[in-house]
């Protein structure tokens, strides 16, 4: 992967979707405004180096051990909905977890809103947006990330089933080429650094490319990090869910490579229910943040007002969360089980394979520690706001 990078040693002029970036490897610093967005795209762009809101203040009465934190890198497709972005803000306020970077993610099978080719740079707008709003720029401008446009290669996908069954995890492997991007070789980076010993987790909020790709360019990383994923349907048969769908490729890449695996099927994610209702009292009053997550998840809510089925109207589904609760919580819980690793079908169905290498699939988890954990830490930090 780095002798694609090689050419942008020095700050150079990227173009991602025909779009303009000013990269400086040395300063990470990233993106210029696009030219020629219409003006509601354009509001969703304006936000890098604009500060919207005061720097957090962490008042815990309490500190996490040095042992105990864990290193992590988080990869979120932003601004598909309306929940990631309260999963990043319950990252970065949680002191465990020592946040080395922040990718953007693609959602291309839902890119009706931002136009094809446009949805990375939608939610890398989105998470600099979020970042800005908590104060907390200048400790993360550096460590915010553009990840792949698009997925891995459509062609290679009808034939992972195949792959699976007569070559193994190996043949699997040699079939795929990742999507070389500015998140892809954080995640290498940091994976192989010599510097912090302490445990390197990636979650994963959206599609699996970025993951994928840093893992066929650089498979040595799988032995030195853990996979978190919000990725595919109930076991024991899968089927469509929504992140599988961005690049199932990426999600066999991921399923069938050395790295350990923590994954949340759809079944344990939705776990995570609240009411609108229950975030204008408990969410909006906190702080700049507090207002913007609340007033974007009903301003989404309202735009798919016409939309039978999802949203339910006046209730979520804001799983991304559950990502932090499995890093949070006690690990002999006894609400996961160990699996060997599926394959996964063009239509989304697992492909059994019983001498696969095992992974840690979640079927329950607990909405009461999720959300008043998030509503501490909010009050918290942003209760004088």
């Amino acid at each position: 992967m780095k002798n694609a990078l090689e050419n942008l040693a020095r700050p150079s002029l990227v173009l991602v979707n025909n779009q303009s970036f000013t990269y400086d490897p040395y300063l990470r610093a990233y993106p210029q405004i696009p030219k020629g967005l219409a003006l509601h795209e354009i509001w969703d762009m304006l936000i890098i180096g604009i500060f919207l809101g005061v720097r957090m203040n962490k008042n815990y009465r309490f500190a996490v051990p040095e042992k105990k934190k864990i290193r992590l890198i988080v990869d979120t497709d932003c601004k598909n909905e309306a929940d990631d972005q309260f999963a990043v803000a319950h990252f970065l306020m949680t002191d465990k977890f020592i946040v080395k970077g922040l990718i953007a993610s693609h959602f291309e099978m839902n890119h009706y809103i931002y136009g094809k080719e446009k949805t990375m740079a939608a939610s890398l707008a989105e998470i600099n947006k979020v970042v800005d709003i908590m104060g907390l720029t200048d400790e993360y401008e550096h460590k915010i990330f553009p990840g792949a446009v698009t997925a891995l290669d459509n062609e290679i996908i009808p034939n992972f089933s195949v792959i699976a069954a007569h070559g193994g995890a190996e043949e699997l492997l040699r079939n795929a080429a990742p999507k070389p991007s500015w998140g892809s070789e954080f995640i290498i980076e940091e994976a192989l650094q010599t510097d912090d010993d302490r445990p390197l987790f990636i979650a994963c909020l959206g599609s699996l490319t970025n993951l994928a790709s840093a893992i066929l360019a650089r498979p040595e990383i799988c032995e030195r990090m853990t996979a978190v994923c919000i990725v595919g349907g109930p076991y024991p048969t899968g089927g469509f869910e929504f992140n599988l769908i961005q690049d199932i490729a990426a999600a066999n890449v991921v399923f069938s490579s050395a790295m350990p695996l923590w994954q949340i099927p759809e079944n344990a994610f939705k776990q995570i229910a609240v009411s609108l209702a229950e975030l204008q009292v408990r969410v909006a009053p906190y702080g700049d943040i507090g207002e913007y997550l609340f007033t974007q998840m009903v301003e989404f809510n309202d735009r798919m007002g016409d939309v039978l089925g999802w949203p339910p109207g006046e209730s979520w589904g804001i799983g991304d969360q559950v990502t932090i609760t499995v890093l949070l919580e006690e690990g002999r819980r006894g609400n996961y089980e160990w699996r060997p690793a599926p394959v996964v079908s063009p239509d989304m169905f697992y492909v059994q394979n019983p001498n696969s290498r095992v992974i840690k699939v979640y079927n329950s988890l607990d909405v009461r520690f999720t959300m008043e954990d998030f509503y501490a830490k909010l009050m918290l930090n942003y209760g004088n706001k």
